[in-house]
């Protein structure tokens, strides 16, 4: 699949308040949370075993809803996440979820993290979509560096980020505090020039 040019059929409706989006890769459909999809958002999220590495794990189901309620209305706006649904294009399955977190003085950077149901799993999906975005933010929101912070620990993201595209940038030593314990960080990103000749 060439990921430069595949997204011609995404859909980003701008209103004068909000904005839809609808990406489409081979598989699947990423689009926007809504209350509907709390239960199945609760199902893979609200999973501790499977969420190891994640730092929001929630308790309920009203929790997932204020959760959807409070996700930014507008995408691409600076300092702010945004979460997207990844979802089967056929079935109409919740698979797991993106968030993109816009950052930088030009608002020129983005930052990834990614959340899947353990049930979609090895599959492929995760690179998919992860690809799918970041052709997204390059193409069309010209972008200028994508990253994601990943535990060194956490082997299965770092060979995600390796498969996906994204280079080892750095590993910082005890940089962050996470879960009442000092941990290290490990950061992989690539640039918009590095991409589009991929």
């Amino acid at each position: 699949m060439n990921w430069k040019s595949y997204n011609h059929n995404n859909s980003i409706f701008v209103g004068k308040y909000t904005m839809m989006m609808q990406v489409y890769t081979e598989r699947l459909l990423l689009r926007d949370m809504t209350i509907e999809d709390a239960p199945a958002i609760f199902d893979y999220r609200s999973d501790a075993e499977a969420n190891t590495f994640q730092s929001w794990i929630p308790t309920s189901l009203k929790e997932v809803e204020n959760f959807i309620l409070r996700n930014h209305k507008e995408f691409n706006q600076p300092e702010s996440w945004y979460q997207i649904l990844i979802t089967d294009k056929e079935t109409k399955e919740v698979i797991g979820d993106i968030g993109i977190h816009f950052f930088g003085n030009e608002n020129l950077q983005a930052e990834l993290a990614i959340t899947l149901n353990k049930n979609f799993q090895g599959k492929g999906f995760a690179a998919e979509a992860l690809k799918g975005i970041i052709s997204l933010l390059f193409t069309d929101f010209e972008k200028h560096r994508i990253m994601a912070s990943v535990d060194p620990d956490n082997l299965d993201s770092i060979r995600l980020m390796e498969r996906v595209g994204l280079r080892k940038e750095g590993h910082f030593v005890k940089s962050l505090f996470w879960k009442n314990r000092w941990v290290d960080d490990v950061i992989y990103a690539v640039l918009r020039e590095e991409w589009m000749e991929k």
